[in-house]
């Protein structure tokens, strides 16, 4: 009984954070943001591994033209993963719109105004590594890559919800004869919430500045961002959002969902800047983000359940399991393991959930060591979450061999982990089967 109310609580916290619109929104917009990140991350790799003359194929001399496609990346690179924050306000503000019943992307295009409108546009320039001239008109990578994230989320969902009250109010509307045709119509009704909006968040940047000295970005980025950027990228962080990922799985929640909203700027953010660093050629500044959780904690799927199935197979004698880690284990190489997680199942099952939870935390923690003394390579590119092992090791790392030997460690540890559990399983089959001989198997099932 008091089992059933922990999982009922747990299920009414995850509902209520689903439903959430702010969360809602979040969650659809990096997803739909992923894409793109990755392809700036693959011109990253191209760049380094096929165009350049001193590591990639470029420097063999009947390939030395390939150097000249180099910009190409850098190109790709720039409008990509440098404009980050300003994608993801867009698509913010859009899904905003959406969950508002606001007609068309005009809410996307409005909050990457009000973004634009509270951000620097006056960089610092060095000329001849002496002269500093101040340069206007222009916006620093710095606020539209990964580091303006958060500040970026925060007036995507404020203009919108304020334009979105704006509207309602009839007093703001300009109505239009019936006469005019009504896109035009809807574009003069929309007239004073746009202006209203963006006037009032601009102005709240401009007062901000004017009293305290400092811009918003600083504000936000000093007191949100980089705190949880030191909790999530340190690795107690990541063990605990790993642990609570898990939690809700084992009672048959998403949990890649619930935590994605936190999970997603930070560690999006965290390889945006490795990619950076790396295309600059200097040095590698996080050892955890997105794909050290993909590659190291849930190869597989969420679980390191691939060690789950190959102990299965060394293992199991029972044939339920062997069938369904027959049949999952080849959506198990492109980390889909919802058909293990649910038909084994994983979910609700005491003995099973033990090392469900418990495996990626001891493979997170094991990584994150071997990387941290220098044996596996920091990863630099963002790698779809469907890529099988070893070569998602390999591409994320652009070609280091000591991240594909930790991710096999990783994944030799979980069959071993996962081993005990399976024999304990095999030994509950076998007491079913006695039991149901002895008093037949409606008495047991009962």
């Amino acid at each position: 009984m008091e089992n059933n109310r922990f999982i009922n609580a747990l299920n009414q916290v995850a509902y209520k954070i689903n439903s959430y619109k702010y969360i809602i929104a979040i969650k659809n917009s990096f997803t739909l943001l992923l894409p793109i990140i990755i392809t700036g991350a693959f011109a990253t790799l191209f760049s380094s591994m096929v165009f350049d003359s001193t590591n990639g194929l470029a420097q063999i001399s009947w390939l030395s033209w390939l150097e000249n496609l180099k910009p190409l990346s850098q190109m790709i690179n720039y409008a990509t993963m440098d404009m980050m924050a300003l994608g993801a306000v867009f698509l913010i503000g859009n899904e905003m719109g959406k969950l508002n019943k606001l007609d068309g992307h005009f809410p996307g295009l409005l909050a990457a105004l009000s973004y634009i409108a509270v951000v620097p546009t006056a960089i610092d320039a060095i000329i001849n590594d002496t002269e500093t001239v101040n340069v206007s008109d222009v916006i620093s990578s710095e606020y539209t890559g990964s580091s303006g994230l958060f500040l970026g989320m925060i007036v995507a969902i404020g203009s919108i919800e304020l334009y979105t009250w704006l509207g309602k109010q009839d007093k703001l509307k300009i109505k239009m004869p019936d006469s005019v045709p009504t896109n035009v119509s809807r574009s003069f009704s929309a007239l004073i919430p746009t202006v209203i909006t963006i006037v009032a968040i601009a102005s709240i940047g401009f007062l901000i500045n004017a009293v305290t000295g400092v811009h918003i970005y600083d504000i936000i980025y000093n007191l949100v961002q980089a705190p949880l950027e030191n909790v999530v990228q340190g690795l107690p962080g990541i063990l605990i959002l790993m642990l609570v990922s898990q939690l809700f799985w084992v009672i048959g929640i998403h949990g890649n969902q619930i935590i994605k909203p936190i999970r997603e700027p930070i560690l999006l953010a965290a390889i945006a800047e490795n990619t950076k660093a790396f295309e600059a050629g200097k040095e590698i500044p996080n050892i955890i983000n997105m794909p050290f959780w993909d590659i190291y904690m849930t190869v597989g799927g969420s679980g390191l359940t691939l060690g789950l199935l190959i102990a299965m197979f060394i293992g199991s004698k029972r044939e339920d399991y062997r069938s369904i880690g027959k049949l999952s284990f080849a959506p198990g190489l492109f980390n889909v393991n919802e058909p293990v997680i649910f038909g084994l199942p994983i979910v609700l099952n005491p003995i099973m959930a033990i090392p469900f939870v418990i495996t990626p935390l001891v493979t997170g923690t094991i990584a994150y060591f071997l990387t941290t003394i220098g044996f596996a390579g920091k990863a630099v590119v963002m790698i779809p979450w469907t890529t099988p092992p070893i070569i998602s090791a390999w591409l994320a790392t652009a070609g280091d061999l000591g991240a594909v030997v930790t991710q096999i460690i990783c994944i030799a540890v979980a069959v071993l982990i996962y081993l005990p559990f399976i024999r304990a399983a095999n030994n509950e089959a076998k007491v079913e089967d006695i039991e149901k001989e002895e008093f037949g198997e409606e008495v047991v099932n009962e």
